[in-house]
């Protein structure tokens, strides 16, 4: 009893022993039935939502996964692409070159042409002129041959073709470098 009477004697409260057994055994009571059906259902959806967490982190890390790889295709396209058009712009520029280039020999091929047709047209200009010239020439020396000697020597110079002599001595004598310098 003596221990009854501690148990008692806890202070001011002074529980009765039959309620407090009761209460005892109604906590148990309420204990076990919550470690045998509501624990094992919070323990279950405990582990449920870990799993979907953990679902969600691995699919997560699958998506990250993915994304990296579809940007990493990404940038070796846009590396392909950028390599094309650098080529592309490569090449253009060579075309480019090339269309000058036949271009320039075309420009230069048609003045060697026209150059070469205004030498033709001139060498036929300086035949006529120089016809007109040894024409004007040999009347004028005749006309002047006739007032110095105070007859008409026009039937004897063209007999004997002197003034045509003259000329081709002339011609003989001019140096045809000279020529060909003043066309240069």
């Amino acid at each position: 009893m003596a221990m009854m009477n501690l148990a008692l004697d806890i202070g001011p409260l002074k529980p009765d022993l039959a309620p407090l057994v009761l209460g005892l055994v109604l906590f148990f009571l309420v204990f076990a039935l919550m470690a045998k059906m509501v624990l094992p259902r919070i323990n279950k959806v405990l582990n449920e939502r870990e799993q979907l967490t953990e679902g969600r982190i691995e699919e997560a890390d699958e998506t990250r996964a993915e994304a990296a790889r579809v940007h990493a295709e990404y940038q070796e396209l846009l590396a392909e692409a950028r390599h094309e058009a650098a080529r592309l712009r490569q090449e253009s520029l060579e075309q480019g070159n090339a269309i000058i280039a036949e271009l320039r020999a075309e420009g230069l091929r048609q003045r060697e042409e026209i150059i070469s047709a205004g030498h033709a047209v001139i060498d036929a200009e300086r035949a006529v002129a120089e016809a007109e010239l040894r024409e004007q020439v040999g009347r004028l020396a005749t006309e002047l041959a006739g007032r110095i000697v105070g007859e008409s020597v026009g039937e004897f110079v063209d007999r004997s073709g002197i003034v045509d002599r003259f000329m081709a001595e002339l011609k003989a004598a001019e140096p045809s470098d000279a020529v060909e310098d003043k066309r240069g």
